[in-house]
C-alpha cells in the first residue's frame, strides 16, 4: 500500500519550499535590496516636495497661473529682530547683505525695510523687527543654501539682532528635512520596543528578531519603489513616513503570523522544511489574503484627482506588495537559518483561557455588549461631526522652527503684508480688475479688497473677510464670486478656495471610493466565507472604529486635548486631507484582524461545533495572535507620533487609536457578541450565491497532509551477563506518518 503523501500543494507552499532550500540565494537577493534602498532609495526625501492638494480645481489652476506669471520660484523671507530697525548697525549690515545676495547667481529682487518700495510693509509697527525679501530665480539648493547662508551672518555683524528664515523655499527644505529626521526617530523608537515586546511574546530573541529582519529589508524595498514614483508623478513629502510606517507595521504583522505557525508545526512534531513548508501553506495564504485586502483598501484613493491621494494608493500597494512577499519568501529563508534556535510552545494552549472566559460572560448578555460598545464608539465618533478641515502650510512644523515662526510673524505683526484667504486672478486689464473689485466690495462678509499691479493680462484681486480666512463666511464668499464673474474670466483660489475644492472632491469622488473599498471587502470576505450576512456586520463594524478613531483624532488635535503631552500646537482644525487617508488604511488594517477572527471561526464551525461555542474557541485561538499583532502595531503607530511635522502626528495617532479600538473592543466584544446573536444566520446567502461560492470560492479548510516523523533512536543498552551478546547498533524503528493533533485550514493561522 502507498503510504500517503507528506507534500503540501499549492502556490504558497510551493514559495515556502523554494525559499527554504534556496535560502542563501533569497536572503542574498533581498541583503541586495535592503543595500540598493540605503544607499539609493533614501534620496527620496531629497526629491520630494510639498503638492498642491486640490489638482486640477480651480483654485489650483488659479494658483498656477499666478505663479507662471511670476518670474521667480518661490524665495526667502529673513526677519531680522533683537535691535530697532532703525538702528544703524543693524541698517548697515541688512544693506551689506543685500548688496551681496544680489550678486549671488539664481537670486532675483532683494528688498528690504530701507528699500523705497518696501520701508513701511517691511517693517513692524513697533519698529523692532524688519524683513527682507529675496526672490529667487533658481530653484536649485546652491542657490539657496548661499542665500541663506548670507543672511545669517547680519547677526553677527550686528551683534544682538537675530535672524530667522522664512519663506516658500525655506519652508520645503525644513518639511523634508524633518520628514526624513521624523521617520528615523519613528524607526529607532520602534524597532527596540517591538523586538521587546516580540521577546516576551516568543520568549527568546530569534524568534522575536526575525519579523524585525523582515520589516527592514521591507523598508528597504519601500524607498527604492517611493523613488521610482517620483519619476512618473509627485510625491508629497507626507507619504514617506506615511508609507514607512505602514511597510513596517504590516511586516511585523506578518512575520508574527509566519514565526507562530511555524512554531506550532514544530510543537506538532514537523521537522524544518515541513514546518516551514507547511507554516507557508496556511499562514502564507493568510497574509496574502489580508495583503489583498489592504491594497484593496487602498486602491479607493485613485479615484480622487489630488496628487497626494494618487501617491499614497499607488506607494501604499507597492509597499504591501513588497511586504508580503518579504513574508512569503524573506521570512521562509530566515526560519531555514534559525529555525532550530526557535523554541517551540512547550504545551498547546488551552481552549478554556482568558479570552474564552470574556467571550461566555459576552454571551450572556450578547444585546447590552453590542450595543453598549457601540454606543460607545459613537460616543467617541460624534467630536468629528464637528471637524474643520484647513489647508495648513507652515503650521505643520512646530513654532520652534524659523519657517513656523516666520510665518505667524507676518500674521502678528506685518499686517500690510498678511495674505489674502482669497485671491482672484482676473484676465483682464487693471480698470476691469478695479471694476470687478468694486462689486466684491459689495458682497457680504467681505472686509476688504486690495488689487495687484497686473503682470501681462493678468491681475490679482485680493478679498479679505471676516471671521476665520477659511471658515464658513470665507467659503460662502468663494462660492459667491465663482457663481458671479461680471462677465470676465476669473480663477478664483487660495486657502479659504482651496478647502472649498478639497471639499467638493472628497464629497463628489468619496462615495465613489467608498463604495469601491466596500464593494472590494465585501467581495473578498464573501469569497472566504460564503456569507453575506458577515461581510455586511465586518463594514458596519469597520465604520464604527474608523468613526471612534477621526473622532479621538478631532479632539487632540482640532480642540488641543493632550497637545502639551504630544508636544504641538493645535490649529484649531484638522488638515483636510487627513481623514481620508486615515480612513482608506485604517479600513485595510481592520480587515486584517477579520479575517484572522472570521477564519478560525469559520473553520470550528465547519467541523461541527454549534456557533456560540465556534465563538468561544475562535476568539480562545486567535485572541492572542490578534492581540500581540495589535499591540505592535499600536506601538509602530504611536512611534511615529512622536515626530515634530503636525501631519504625521495626526496619521500616527489616529492609526494607533483605530487598530487599539479594533483588536479590543470591537474584536473582542462586538464580533462575539453579534456573532452570538446572530447565530447560524452568520452563514447565510441566497440560493444562487452558494452555488457561486461552491464554484470559485477560497475553499481552504481542508485537512493538511499528514506529518512523517521520525522517532527518536532509542539509546544502547548494556549486556545483562557475558553470554548475552553486546548490541553493535540500534534498531531503526521504520518511519511513522502521524496527523496533526487538530486539523488546521490553510487561512486559520492564527
Amino acid at each position: 500500500m502507498t503510504a500517503p503523501s507528506t507534500r503540501c500543494g499549492g502556490p504558497f507552499a510551493a514559495v515556502g519550499r523554494f525559499s527554504f532550500r534556496h535560502r542563501r540565494w533569497v536572503l542574498g537577493a533581498w541583503t541586495l535590496l535592503l543595500v540598493a534602498g540605503l544607499v539609493f532609495g533614501t534620496r527620496v526625501f531629497d526629491t520630494a516636495a510639498p503638492t498642491p492638494k486640490a489638482a486640477g480645481s480651480e483654485s489650483a489652476t488659479g494658483s498656477a497661473l499666478l505663479a507662471a506669471a511670476d518670474p521667480t520660484s518661490g524665495g526667502i523671507t529673513a526677519l531680522v529682530q533683537g535691535r530697532p530697525v532703525d538702528d544703524p548697525e543693524v541698517r548697515a549690515a541688512v544693506t551689506a547683505a543685500a548688496a551681496d545676495l544680489g550678486r549671488i547667481p539664481g537670486v532675483g529682487t532683494v528688498t528690504d525695510a530701507y528699500s523705497a518700495s518696501g520701508a513701511a510693509a517691511l517693517r513692524s509697527a513697533d519698529g523692532r523687527a524688519g524683513l527682507i525679501q529675496v526672490d529667487l530665480t533658481s530653484s536649485g539648493t546652491g542657490t539657496l543654501d548661499a542665500a541663506s547662508q548670507r543672511l545669517k551672518e547680519i547677526a553677527a555683524d550686528a551683534p544682538g539682532a537675530t535672524v530667522q528664515l522664512g519663506g516658500e523655499q525655506v519652508l520645503t527644505q525644513q518639511v523634508q528635512q524633518q520628514t526624513e529626521k521624523d521617520t528615523e526617530r519613528g524607526e529607532f523608537i520602534t524597532l527596540p520596543v517591538t523586538l521587546l515586546v516580540m521577546v516576551l511574546i516568543f520568549g527568546g530573541f530569534v524568534a522575536a528578531g526575525l519579523p524585525l529582519i523582515g520589516a527592514i529589508a521591507s523598508i528597504g524595498g519601500a524607498f527604492l519603489a517611493l523613488l521610482g514614483f517620483t519619476r512618473i508623478m509627485p510625491i508629497d513629502t507626507s507619504v514617506l513616513p506615511i508609507a514607512t510606517v505602514l511597510g513596517l507595521g504590516l511586516s511585523i504583522d506578518y512575520a508574527l503570523l509566519m514565526v507562530n505557525r511555524f512554531r506550532e508545526e514544530r510543537s506538532h512534531g514537523a521537522d524544518m522544511a515541513a514546518a516551514v513548508e507547511r507554516t507557508s501553506a496556511t499562514a502564507g495564504r493568510t497574509i496574502a489574503f489580508s495583503a489583498l485586502t489592504v491594497a484593496a483598501a487602498l486602491s479607493g484613493l485613485f479615484v480622487f484627482v489630488s496628487p497626494i491621494f494618487r501617491a499614497v494608493g499607488a506607494a501604499g500597494v507597492s509597499v504591501v506588495v513588497i511586504t508580503v512577499l518579504s513574508g512569503l519568501t524573506l521570512v521562509p529563508a530566515l526560519l531555514g537559518f534559525a529555525g532550530g534556535k526557535i523554541k517551540a510552545p512547550l504545551r498547546p494552549e488551552k481552549d478554556d483561557g482568558v479570552f474564552a472566559r470574556t467571550v461566555r460572560r459576552v454571551q450572556r448578555r450578547p444585546l447590552p455588549v453590542a450595543l453598549g460598545v457601540a454606543g460607545v464608539l459613537l460616543a467617541m465618533a460624534a467630536p468629528f461631526a464637528f471637524a474643520h478641515p484647513q489647508n495648513a502650510d507652515a503650521d505643520v512644523l512646530p513654532t520652534s522652527f524659523s519657517s513656523r515662526a516666520v510665518a505667524d510673524a507676518l500674521d502678528s505683526r506685518f499686517p500690510a503684508l498678511q495674505q489674502s484667504p482669497i485671491t482672484v486672478a482676473v484676465q483682464g486689464d487693471r480698470a476691469q480688475a478695479e471694476a470687478y473689485a468694486a462689486h466684491i466690495r459689495e458682497l457680504p462678509g467681505v472686509s476688504a479688497v486690495s488689487t495687484a499691479a497686473p503682470t501681462g493680462r493678468l491681475v490679482a484681486v485680493g478679498v479679505d473677510v471676516r471671521g476665520g480666512g477659511e471658515g464658513a463666511t470665507a467659503q460662502q464668499v468663494v462660492r459667491e464670486l465663482r457663481a458671479d464673474r461680471d462677465g470676465l474670466t476669473t480663477y478664483v483660489t487660495g486657502d479659504a478656495a482651496t478647502v472649498v475644492d478639497f471639499k467638493h472632491e472628497v464629497a463628489s469622488r468619496g462615495p465613489w471610493a467608498l463604495g469601491l473599498v466596500a464593494a472590494a471587502t465585501f467581495l473578498l470576505l464573501f469569497l472566504m466565507t460564503g456569507s453575506v450576512v458577515v461581510p455586511l456586520k465586518a463594514l458596519a463594524m469597520n465604520m464604527l472604529s474608523l468613526g471612534a478613531s477621526l473622532g479621538v483624532l478631532t479632539l487632540v488635535f482640532q480642540d488641543g486635548w493632550l497637545s502639551s503631552l504630544l508636544g504641538f500646537s493645535p490649529t484649531g482644525g484638522l488638515e483636510a486631507w487627513i481623514p481620508v487617508l486615515v480612513f482608506a488604511f485604517a479600513f485595510g488594517l481592520s480587515m486584517d484582524y477579520e479575517v484572522f477572527l472570521l477564519s478560525r471561526i469559520k473553520e470550528l464551525h465547519e467541523q461541527g461545533h454549534p456557533c456560540r461555542r465556534a465563538v468561544e474557541l475562535g476568539v480562545q485561538r486567535s485572541g492572542r495572535i490578534i492581540t500581540s499583532a495589535g499591540l505592535l502595531m499600536v506601538i509602530v503607530f504611536a512611534g511615529f507620533s512622536t515626530g515634530d511635522m503636525l501631519d504625521i502626528k495626526e496619521i500616527g495617532l489616529a492609526l494607533a487609536v483605530a487598530v487599539l479600538v479594533d483588536a479590543t473592543l470591537v474584536r473582542m466584544l462586538l464580533v462575539p457578541a453579534t456573532m452570538t446573536l446572530f447565530g447560524n444566520r452568520n452563514w447565510w446567502a441566497p440560493g444562487w450565491l452558494r452555488r457561486l461560492h461552491a464554484r470559485v470560492g477560497l475553499h481552504d479548510n481542508q485537512t493538511l497532509p499528514p506529518l512523517e516523523v521520525v522517532p527518536p533512536l532509542p539509546a544502547p543498552r548494556e549486556p545483562e551477563s557475558a553470554a548475552a551478546p553486546a548490541l553493535t547498533g540500534p534498531a531503526v524503528t521504520p518511519p511513522a506518518v502521524i496527523q496533526p493533533a487538530v486539523a488546521r485550514p490553510a487561512l486559520a493561522d492564527a
